[in-house]
């Protein structure tokens, strides 16, 4: 069964009736963690619509994604919130949800909104040469970072992209062994030292509790 997050979402089966209805427009390699927060909390009011994981390729797309998706969904809901972060796109999605009058979640990158947005920058400060993966990019390593990059093609690029890196930090969102070692071996092959740290889903929880 392909992973959840790797598709676009639309109406995941979680339509509610009543008032106070609220569309999260979400990045699809989010999926997995917005749906078990829905479900955990009983968050009943809530539906989840995701724009495609693989945008995150092209950032200067996102924007306009969203915005196309705001203007599609607004008139069903009686609020919509951006599970984006600004990933990329300099400040750009931040403009256009204050255009449209949504909300949207703090931080630079989901990076640091699973560790937390303080907490991230206060380690950012020494530490520049880490390299981050979270619990789905380690499930889909080799078609978010080894393909794109051309490392399947052209190993030896390797240490030209990763070689002023000095570890891989695998943010965990769950306690899985088998995604731990999948991510030790990432590391490994990006010839990289491993750390893991559990993240939970951070500043995530707290920004779908809040509305």
């Amino acid at each position: 069964m392909s992973d959840l997050s790797d598709h676009d979402l639309t109406e995941n089966g979680l339509s509610h009736t009543g008032a106070g209805r609220i569309l999260l427009i979400a990045c699809g390699a989010l999926a997995r963690e917005i749906l078990d927060l829905i479900a955990v909390n009983k968050w009943d009011h809530m539906t989840l619509t995701c724009l495609p994981a693989n945008l995150h390729l092209y950032p200067e797309k996102i924007t306009g994604a969203v915005a196309d998706a705001v203007a599609k969904h607004r008139d069903d809901y009686d609020d919509i919130f951006v599970v984006y972060a600004d990933c990329g796109t300099g400040g750009q999605l931040f403009d256009k949800c204050k255009e449209l009058g949504v909300a949207m979640v703090s931080g630079p990158h989901c990076y640091s909104f699973f560790e937390g947005n303080d907490r991230f920058a206060e380690l950012s400060e020494t530490e520049f040469t880490a390299f981050y993966l979270t619990d789905f990019l380690v499930r889909q390593f080799d078609a978010f970072v080894w393909k794109p990059m051309g490392l399947d093609k052209h190993p030896d690029l390797r240490d030209m992209y990763f070689g002023n890196y000095t570890k891989l930090v695998y943010q965990a969102q769950t306690d899985d062994p088998a995604l731990t070692e999948k991510a030790r071996d990432c590391a490994a092959r990006l010839g990289l030292a491993f750390e893991r740290r559990f993240t939970g889903y951070g500043d995530l929880t707290t920004a779908l509790a809040a509305i």
